[in-house]
Parts: structure tokens; C-alpha cells; sequence
């Protein structure tokens, strides 16, 4: 990637792993699928089973060589996210709610301006936390401690 692709990095994602999506150019134009990966350092994703290439692959120790057909990145402004109630490609945008929680909307002629789900695939951890605590964790009879009692205001430092 040249250094004046590297100066026009998308800063504000729409589009998260796991969006079902629908291709606006390229040899897959008008297909949907869904993102496999997104490649935020070069403005590209991955969509699963589409954009396929042959690769060759040299022959190595530990693997076997050959022409391999893998997915290819496409750039993140050929893909739109698919609105979710009339399945037409469209513009994401974001709304805050009465609450205060942040969604994405659809936006856009003819869209229907629901809101756009978060994945399911965002909140299952890639590495999972551990479980036993490790030498610089806190343990958990300090961490269980009360050292402030709201009523009587022990514990509160004298300024």
C-alpha cells in the first residue's frame, strides 16, 4: 500500500465482521454475502465465498503446494450493508436512542430506516479470558473488600 492510501484510512467503520452485505462492483457485482474479515489498515474486507482468485502456492516443509482458489479483499466502497427489513443495499448511519445506547440505522432513497443489528459474531472472544488468576492479578478477597461505607463516610480520604 502506497504512503497516499495510507493517508486516506477510513476513521469511522460502518461496515463490522459479521454484516451481511451486498457487492456494487466488481466480477461479483449484485451478489450478498457476508464479511469474513475486514482490513481496517487498507480499506479492504473480505467477503465469504466471494471474489475468488486462484493462488500458487509454492511447495514447502509442513505444507503441500499448488493452485489454490482463495477469497480476495474487495475495498470497503464496493460493499453496502444490506438493510435488514426490505434487504436492499443502503447507507449506514447512526442514531442514539432514548436510553442512550448507539445504533446503526439504515439510510438512504427507498430504505426503510430500521435499525441494524450488531452481529452475533462480535461478541464471542476470539481468545478466551483465562480463568485461573495469573502473578499480577488482584486476588479476589481484596478486590471483595469494602473500604467505603456510603452512610457513616469511613473510608473517605480527609481533604
Amino acid at each position: 500500500m502506497g504512503w497516499k492510501a495510507a493517508e486516506k484510512l477510513i476513521r469511522h467503520w460502518k461496515i463490522l465482521r459479521g454484516d451481511n452485505v451486498m457487492i456494487i462492483r466488481g466480477k461479483d457485482k449484485g451478489e450478498t454475502g457476508i464479511i469474513k474479515r475486514v482490513i481496517r489498515s487498507q480499506n479492504r474486507v473480505i467477503v465469504e465465498g466471494k471474489n475468488l482468485v486462484k493462488k500458487h502456492i509454492k511447495q514447502g516443509p509442513g505444507h503441500e503446494g499448488g493452485i489454490f482458489t482463495v477469497e480476495a479483499p474487495l475495498h470497503a466502497s464496493n460493499v453496502q450493508v444490506l438493510d435488514p427489513v426490505s434487504g436492499k443495499p443502503c447507507k449506514v448511519g447512526v442514531k442514539y436512542l432514548e436510553d442512550g445506547t448507539k445504533v446503526r440505522v439504515s439510510r438512504g432513497i427507498g430504505t426503510s430506516g430500521s435499525i441494524i443489528p450488531r452481529p452475533e459474531i462480535l461478541k464471542i472472544r476470539t481468545t478466551p479470558r483465562p480463568t485461573v488468576a495469573g502473578p499480577k492479578d488482584t486476588p479476589m478477597d481484596l478486590v471483595l473488600e469494602r473500604t467505603y461505607d456510603p452512610k457513616s463516610g469511613k473510608g473517605m480520604p480527609d481533604l
